[in-house]
């Protein structure tokens, strides 16, 4: 059973997000402050943390700050702000998606099955099935550990930036929409597609020499984005042989 860390300082939505996670199937906990999330989270981390960005104590950017330092934790933020610079900042400081309230909790719940489908894609069955590694340029990708180096070294990925990256490596050369980008990578029909671009942007600051003037994730004026190489060089697999 998955454990969810919910973390919101209205009882009201903390008891309607617990009842619907908890019917899906999910150990549910609470917590009404940032210090306490935080210190419950470090304590027994969770499988997943839905986090109000307003809370007393300790916002839930700080939050979201802390708890990450930890390891790659999933995290959807609440917001009940319609401010698009809130949202932003949720993700840039790691959150993997966000929810604007008031929102669906039936939504919320398919929202949280969706995140932990990714953060569990490199569960243990898929040993014997091991993908071989991307390579690409500077760039290196092994999709069975989930690991990813530049140069070398290994990039520290959120689950979505590393989905991102991914799916740019096996697609050289071709342009990709935001719309596009959002079904095949986040697995969603529909959404703020602002959450595209904040993850690309953050996905540049860690492969692009200068993210100012990007030219391994060009962008595609009117279309969306094209993953490029040096000399129109293109990924290539690697059994690691």
């Amino acid at each position: 059973m998955k454990r969810v860390l919910v973390v919101d300082d209205d009882p009201t939505v903390s008891e309607v997000v617990a009842g619907y996670l908890d019917r899906a199937g999910f150990a549910v906990d609470l917590a009404a402050d940032g210090p306490t999330a935080v210190a419950r989270a470090c304590a027994q981390p969770p499988d997943l943390v839905v986090l109000d960005l307003m809370l007393p104590g300790m916002d839930g950017l700080e939050v979201c700050r802390r708890i990450r330092t930890a390891g790659p934790l999933p995290v959807i933020m609440l917001t009940a702000r319609g401010d698009e610079e809130d949202r932003i900042l949720g993700l840039e400081v790691g959150a993997d998606d966000y929810v604007t309230k008031p929102f669906s909790p039936r939504e919320l719940v398919l929202r949280v099955e969706s995140v932990l489908r990714r953060a569990g894609a490199p569960a243990a069955p898929r040993v014997e099935t091991a993908q071989p590694w991307l390579r690409a340029g500077p760039l290196a990708l092994d999709p069975t550990a989930r690991r990813a180096t530049r140069n070398g070294t290994e990039l520290g990925l959120t689950i979505r930036e590393f989905d991102l990256l991914e799916f740019f490596m096996r697609h050289p050369g071709q342009a990709t929409s935001r719309e596009q980008l959002m079904q095949r990578v986040w697995g969603w029909e529909f959404g703020d597609l602002s959450t595209v671009t904040v993850h690309v942007r953050r996905l540049r600051e860690k492969v692009e020499d200068d993210p100012a003037h990007p030219r391994l994730i060009s962008t595609v004026w009117g279309i969306g984005y094209r993953f490029d190489l040096p000399g129109s060089q293109e990924a290539e697999v690697d059994d690691g042989r």
